[in-house]
């Protein structure tokens, strides 16, 4: 990526002024405005925190792919700063327009599926650790058994 524009130098907002932006901004002063929520068991500012923390995880989760594919795209790093932004604002309301509008109705309609997928993965990575750790207390028995067999083995012989 380049951070020049025409050969004038300029801010470089896809690198560390622009994460630390994000991380700023993105996370760190809605996540003390959820302390100071929860903490004084405001329901109304715990609620607007509550749908900002699931649309910023959307973001996210939509960014890491966005970012491989768009980040050459002119004022993209710009663009994804403006939208936090927009998220943030209380003028503009931006994460409960988007909660209410968008992600609520969406995962009321596949709340099910969602759940059933999440009671499948549940189930399944139970499985697997258990039989994973099988395999490794197998693996930890037969390693000592057969350490402890060169022991003996070795034990019968006078020392040098």
């Amino acid at each position: 990526m380049s951070c020049s524009l025409h050969g004038a130098p300029r801010v470089c907002l896809g690198t560390s002024w622009g994460v630390s932006f994000r991380l700023i901004f993105g996370t760190l002063y809605p996540a003390y405005s959820s302390y100071k929520a929860v903490k004084t068991k405001n329901v109304k500012e715990y609620v607007k925190w509550m749908m900002y923390w699931i649309v910023f995880a959307f973001f996210s989760t939509a960014e890491t792919l966005t970012d491989i594919v768009l980040s050459w795209f002119p004022f993209y790093f710009e663009l994804k700063i403006a939208f936090v932004i927009w998220l943030l604002s209380p003028y503009t309301k931006g994460s409960s327009v988007l909660y209410r509008k968008f992600v609520h109705p969406t995962l009321s309609n596949k709340e099910k599926e969602i759940d059933e997928y999440i009671t499948q993965a549940r189930d399944r990575s139970y499985e697997t650790m258990m039989r994973v750790g099988k395999k490794g207390l197998n693996l930890a028995a037969n390693a000592a058994v057969t350490a402890a067999a060169k022991r003996d083995f070795w034990s019968g012989f006078p020392s040098r």
